[in-house]
């Protein structure tokens, strides 16, 4: 049996995109506590979010000053897959530790602030989760503007904080020559 390289590619790219989210399930947690959640999205949803990209570009900056918000969603479209990694939204209640810039961690549930425990454990999930991508030459990259238009989308659960990464095989970075 033949199998060309579209179809290969195609596997490489959800094998990639499944271990992503293993790596980032994995990675360590403040308090071993974890609020991670992953998913990957391709075809339709991966053009809705790229529409809701330029949404809020528009909407946030208007029409003339929108131009990254539109570079990420065309980078979106022409990605095969987006994998996001988000937080649930949780106070890690770690006494006298005030990273947040709140007294503690009452004072910034109160305030709906958002612990830096769990930005922490994002970041660091995000990034174990790129560190597979690179590994297996899958181009790819951090967009908080994924993040920012996956919180907004109603298929996605809700009170999430998520970052999103773009994948791409081609012959050419498409992240590379951005504008």
């Amino acid at each position: 049996m033949i199998y060309n390289s579209t179809e290969m590619e195609k596997e490489a790219l959800f094998n990639t995109a499944a271990r992503m989210c293993a790596a980032a399930r994995t990675a360590p947690k403040a308090k071993g506590q974890d609020s991670i959640v992953t998913c990957m999205l391709t075809k339709t949803d991966k053009n809705r979010l790229a529409d809701k990209m330029e949404e809020i570009g528009i909407q946030l900056f208007g029409e003339e000053k929108a131009f990254w918000y539109k570079r990420d969603a065309a980078n979106v479209r022409d990605s095969q897959a987006v994998v996001l990694i988000g937080a649930r939204k949780d106070c890690r209640h770690i006494a006298h530790c005030g990273l947040c810039g709140f007294s503690d961690c009452h004072a910034c549930e109160e305030a709906g602030g958002v612990c830096a425990h769990l930005l922490v454990d994002l970041g660091i999930a995000v990034s174990s989760a790129v560190s597979v991508a690179t590994h297996d030459n899958i181009d790819n990259r951090i967009m908080w503007s994924v993040g920012k238009a996956a919180a907004e989308m109603e298929e996605l659960e809700s009170g999430i904080r998520w970052l999103g990464i773009p994948l791409s095989i081609s012959g050419k970075n498409i992240f590379f020559d951005r504008r």
